[in-house]
């Protein structure tokens, strides 16, 4: 994607008052809205909790003109685009990505929606149901009470220490009371002086401002107002202790403009764990081993910083007292260089976002980098940390980052553990193939994507003797921590990721630091024994996301286990693909391919996948909530089955989230979706719910589906048309994201499809018809592909066999 043409976007205020940043982007394939209303959790009347949320739900249950059916969600939804919300302190944030050409049709929901909701009754007690389960859900979620008690320093009568998400006994709306603060908070903020809207894509300024002032049309127009006062934090700072997990926290009552740029500045550079650095330091001296420097909350000059440490009660003290001292060096140093890495940061960030992280970027409405007002807003900020004139000699600023600066190759570029002479070929194998020899690289550099842009992506695949020991796997994700934020300040997003006796190294974003950034994840990963450090365990997850993490390795048959990572190595065989690279980038590339540890091998295939109609795994979530992951691959890897597996589910996606999630009211966490595991492509859907157990739940997934033929029977024929167009289109080349495609062309390699795998996809797509579609869907319902459910309850039984 080529950098934007301009760095910061275009604002305009337009005649009825609504704010309004456009983004002219030419390298985007979609359009992005982000409309931020200057209202939130904290300016509700103090009898009634939870109503800004709630309002947010309700905006999103349909109007007069567009029902739910029709609405953004559906809307967005059938486009193969993105939709969310967000209700924070004094902010509620609506954010939609859609293709171009669809996305005239989102903005004009979505400002229906805002303008003219139906604020039904039986839909408002409907709603309040589902926010009821996610208070119950929330209370229980270990991550979200440890938020909560962040706060407990702070008066009680602060709203930080309120409840602000509403349940069944905050939200009264049966009482006329309620009905009346409902609508008045609607009258009073949702009005064009109280939104911005931010609109990102590849159109031009004329043809965005266009779009803008149509959105606006429809809005009631109205000055900005007061938000709730606010009440003072009247402290300095505390600290809060989690079992292994230490906090401090420091409160601001009066910070001065462009403090929050001076913020993220400084949180940049404490998270820093490079050598002479505060973390650095912390860990040299065991006194910490992990560290997260963020703003927890910002509003009108008032600040909490929050510094969360993997560290107990007992080090907590002399940890703030090295924070003070590291604090004092900073404040004394010249920021030049820093201001200059960080600005460059940013603006690799910006080129290789997409539409919607750049539009909800522009409504954030920050400056670029540490400007020199925010730069004495620092100063400032320090200050009042306590910052002093005396500290000690051992910190330093840390070094340049080496992936931002420069492709400098590294030292030593000898054979490393695990790989043999054979690699030797690999490191001039472009300039080999040229001279027309007949052996091929496993690394295949595709041509399926043009390689004139400035993105680049690299899938490198290992197939060992045996999986990673969970030991052994959290070892090597941490021998990643310096490279991976190296790499993503620079512009690139590095994973790493083990399924099965299958190890997965993924590298995205802008290609010109990939070959230095493959040499160094390369090295780090084999760098890896038995005596490096572990990473901290995760947060818990709640019950539908541990059971989304396990999904990959329990839809494969079980391997055994191995923790001696050189031996894997050793016996590892690899292929891969690169996409994206031209024939200069691609010879660029040549040190960094001589450097892939194991045996390259040209016809790896994919690990087995369990086999079975009816097949149950129990995953111990320890929680009182229920939850089930119902995985239904397609019958074969034929294109013709995946056609039809996409077109149904994205049939299925609206009416399942409207039956399970609105009708039924299971649980706040209902989706269904289309996955695709080691190239396998399967339809998968979800449950949380607090009161009905798995079993339930399953069966009320079973009952849809069996709704599913009379769903596409009643179809008519200019709607099923419709459906099937606007799939095909998600998956042309003039409308389908560089990272988009990448994926797909990765998996439909693990699938074992030919190279012009996206244009038989389309045409396999637009040969669907009603009779192939009804039979795809008895297939589903047979399970001739095989259903797998994972849950958090054992088998019911019969027709279901336990898997262990």
């Amino acid at each position: 994607m080529p950098a934007p043409t301009h760095p910061r976007p275009h604002t305009v205020t337009l005649a009825n008052g609504l704010r309004v940043t456009l983004r002219h982007v030419p390298g985007l394939k979609r359009s992005a809205a982000a409309l931020r209303v200057a209202a939130g959790s904290h300016d509700v009347p103090l009898a009634w909790p939870g109503l800004a949320h709630f309002l947010e739900h309700l905006l999103f249950l349909g109007t007069e003109r567009f029902p739910a059916a029709e609405g953004l969600m559906a809307y967005v939804q059938s486009h193969g685009g993105q939709v969310n919300a967000s209700t924070r302190e004094r902010t509620t944030d609506f954010f939609f990505e859609l293709p171009v050409r669809a996305f005239s049709g989102g903005l004009e929901r979505l400002s229906d929606m805002l303008a003219q909701p139906r604020l039904n009754l039986d839909d408002q007690l409907r709603e309040r149901d589902v926010l009821q389960a996610e208070y119950v859900a929330w209370s229980q979620d270990p991550s979200a009470q440890q938020q909560l008690a962040l706060y407990e320093g702070l008066p009680a009568e602060h709203p930080l220490r309120g409840f602000h998400a509403g349940n069944r006994d905050s939200l009264k709306v049966e009482l006329p009371a309620f009905q009346q603060a409902l609508r008045e908070f609607h009258q009073r903020f949702y009005r064009t002086g109280q939104m911005t809207l931010s609109l990102t894509g590849p159109q031009s300024l004329e043809q965005l401002r266009v779009l803008a002032e149509q959105f606006a049309a429809a809005l009631p127009a109205g000055d900005k107002v007061a938000q709730a006062a606010l009440v003072p934090l009247a402290v300095k700072s505390y600290q809060q202790v989690d079992g292994p997990h230490g906090n401090l926290l420091f409160a601001f009552d009066a910070l001065p403009q462009s403090s929050a740029e001076a913020l993220a500045f400084l949180c940049h550079w404490v998270n820093s764990a490079k050598p002479g650095g505060l973390l650095a330091h912390l860990r040299q001296h065991n006194l910490a081993e992990g560290l997260k420097a963020s703003p927890l909350y910002h509003f009108d000059g008032q600040a909490l910083l929050h510094l969360h440490f993997n560290a107990g009660a007992e080090s907590l003290k002399v940890i703030h007292q090295q924070l003070l001292d590291w604090l004092s060096f900073f404040a004394q140093q010249d920021w030049a260089a820093l201001r200059e890495e960080y600005a460059a940061v940013q603006q690799r960030r910006q080129q290789i976002s997409g539409a919607l992280q750049l539009a909800r970027l522009d409504s954030e409405q920050l400056q670029n980098g540490l400007p020199d007002c925010a730069a004495e807003a620092l100063k400032n900020i320090l200050r009042e940390l306590g910052a002093v004139d005396n500290f000690a000699a051992h910190w330093h600023l840390p070094a340049a980052n080496p992936i931002l600066r420069a492709n400098e190759p590294l030292a030593n570029a000898g054979l490393i553990r695990g790989q043999t002479s054979a690699h030797r070929g690999l490191r001039t194998f472009a300039q080999d193939r040229s001279r027309g020899r007949r052996e091929r690289s496993p690394m295949q550099f595709s041509q399926t994507v043009p390689g004139n842009g400035d993105e680049g992506a690299i899938y490198l695949r290992w197939q060992l003797d045996a999986a990673a020991s969970v030991d052994l796997q959290a070892r090597l994700q941490r021998s990643l921590q310096q490279i991976r934020q190296d790499a993503s300040e620079a512009g690139v997003e590095v994973s790493f990721s083990a399924t099965g006796n299958q190890w997965l190294l993924k590298l995205t974003g802008l290609q010109e630091p990939m070959p230095s950034v493959l040499e160094h994840a390369l090295k780090c990963l084999t760098s890896v024994s038995a005596d490096s450090p572990r990473v901290e365990p995760e947060a818990p997850l709640i019950p539908i996301r541990q059971l989304l993490k396990a999904l990959p390795d329990r839809c494969l048959e079980p391997v055994g286990a191995s923790d001696d990572a050189a031996h894997l190595w050793a016996t590892a065989r690899w292929d891969g693909l690169a996409l994206g690279f031209n024939q200069q980038s691609q010879s660029a590339m040549g040190l960094a391919l001589s450097r892939i540890p194991g045996q390259p091998d040209h016809q790896l295939s994919a690990p087995c996948a369990i086999k079975g109609p009816y097949l149950w795994q129990h995953i111990d979530t320890t929680s009182s909530e229920h939850a089930v992951l119902l995985y239904c691959p397609s019958a074969s890897q034929d294109l013709s089955d995946e056609a039809a597996w996409r077109l149904l589910a994205q049939l299925l996606q609206t009416p399942f989230y409207q039956r399970l999630r609105v009708e039924l009211q299971l649980g706040y966490a209902v989706f269904s979706a289309l996955r695709q595991i080691q190239g396998r492509i399967a339809l998968v859907f979800g449950v949380q719910s607090p009161n009905a157990q798995p079993d339930e739940l399953l069966e009320h997934i079973r009952q849809f589906l069996n709704s599913l033929p009379a769903l596409i029977e009643q179809m008519d024929e200019a709607s099923l048309s419709q459906q099937r167009q606007s799939l095909a289109d998600q998956f042309d080349a003039a409308e389908i994201g560089f990272r988009e495609a990448a994926e797909l062309l990765w998996q439909a390699r693990l699938a074992s499809h030919s190279s012009d795998y996206l244009e038989r996809l389309v045409a396999a797509i637009g040969a669907l018809d009603r009779s192939t579609l009804l039979g795809a869907a008895r297939r589903l319902l047979d399970a001739e592909g095989g259903w797998l459910c994972l849950a958090s309850a054992p088998a019911p039984g019969a027709p279901w066999q336990v898997v262990k």
